[in-house]
């Protein structure tokens, strides 16, 4: 697929914003420091001014204002802590067209994809304080977590169609400030080491085995079906799971049997927490920076094998990730730009609200059709 650069630009605030340091809490600090790539697909609705590169900028200038941390750049204080120079240096905009069919590529997420080459590539190599934190359409974690992005570009769709932003942005970060001294009142086991295979030498764990990444779709049916039999095996126990600990437990147990080891080899799974609703007080709704908290389980396999013991599930079908209407309608499909890590399940929304939810899984390709096999045995 040949895809022509027309415009790369930097895209500033409208109007002055404040010349400040914005303070990061630890949970801003402990993410990793790269952007976040997502691809968002719109069908043409036959308007004259669709994708109209113009006031897409003179758009995304306006919501720079109150969201102007997102024009800054990453530093450090004098204590040598991360922290967000609010600088209004500004985002990058790339404009690039193909005369490639996308439609083929969506949900697309493997290696080699052709939609890696649609994801504007950034370069690191001059330290934290040269990178735009915004790169359309990568946001950078320090920033925020995925409801701070979505706030952000879903804002920016709003003003493109004329209208207020919903809600305002809440700048201060010092909400979440950890006490000093910290007060750990348990054991946080998603801060402990990762299992290690048990029957793995160190050079076939250092082997770099072939992964993939796959689609899978499960629709609203086959998840009241799940959830019926989950409940019906826990009438008894008296705990009411979720949607989602019912779901990702299935994923868990399915990738565990999909893999290959011994039954009494410990795996791990880590899932995102939204902390926004569950502190109390609540943070304000238009909080902007990550309140994103890790959580873990540790179970052994039981009577069943796997190889890499450890999994990550991604839980992004509670975001509003089709809200993003520039004018032309909301987005046919939106993702995440590539699922690069074995081991990483990204749980996906439906474009077209049919209660069905599909599974962006990378898996060694070796698993995969195991996976998929009893992903639908239930």
């Amino acid at each position: 697929m040949k895809i022509t650069i027309n415009e790369s630009t930097i895209v500033r605030p409208a109007e002055a914003t404040p010349k400040r340091s914005l303070w990061n809490s630890n949970l801003d600090i402990v993410m990793t420091r790269y952007h976040v790539p997502t691809i968002y697909y719109y069908k043409p609705n036959g308007s004259s001014d669709f994708f109209d590169t113009r006031r897409l900028k003179e758009a995304l200038s306006k919501i720079l204002v109150p969201f102007y941390p997102i024009a800054g750049r990453l530093g450090y204080d004098e204590n040598g802590r991360l922290e967000i120079i609010c600088n209004a240096e500004g985002v990058l905009f790339v404009e690039a067209e193909t005369n490639s069919v996308m439609e083929h590529l969506i949900g697309d997420f493997t290696e080699n994809s052709q939609v890696l080459s649609l994801v504007p590539k950034v370069d690191y190599s001059g330290g934290i304080s040269s990178y735009p934190l915004l790169i359309i359409a990568g946001f950078q974690h320090t920033l925020g977590d995925g409801t701070a992005a979505l706030h952000f570009i879903n804002s920016w769709a709003d003003i493109s169609r004329g209208l207020s932003p919903a809600i305002a942005p809440f700048i201060d970060r010092t909400l979440i400030r950890a006490r000093d001294p910290p007060i750990p009142k348990f054991h946080h086991v998603e801060h402990d080491p990762s299992p290690v295979l048990k029957s793995a030498s160190k050079s076939q764990s250092n082997d770099h085995k072939p992964s993939i990444v796959s689609t899978f779709k499960l629709t609203a049916d086959q998840l009241n079906t799940l959830k019926a039999k989950a409940n019906v095996a826990n009438a008894n126990g008296g705990i009411k799971y979720s949607s989602f600990n019912i779901l990702a437990a299935h994923i868990w147990r399915c990738v565990s049997k999909a893999r290959g080891l011994s039954a009494d080899q410990d795996t791990k799974l880590y899932f995102s927490v939204d902390g926004r609703y569950r502190l109390d007080p609540p943070l304000p709704a238009g909080y902007v920076g990550n309140v994103i908290f890790k959580s873990a389980l540790i179970a052994q396999a039981g009577p069943h094998t796997f190889g890499c013991p450890n999994l990550i599930v991604v839980p992004w079908n509670w975001l509003p990730i089709y809200e993003a209407d520039f004018g032309w309608g909301r987005p046919i499909y939106m993702g995440p730009g590539n699922v690069v890590q074995e081991g990483k399940i990204y749980i996906l929304p439906s474009p077209v609200n049919d209660g069905s939810l599909s599974l962006a899984t990378g898996l060694e390709t070796s698993h995969i059709k195991a996976f998929e096999k009893l992903l639908y045995e239930f």
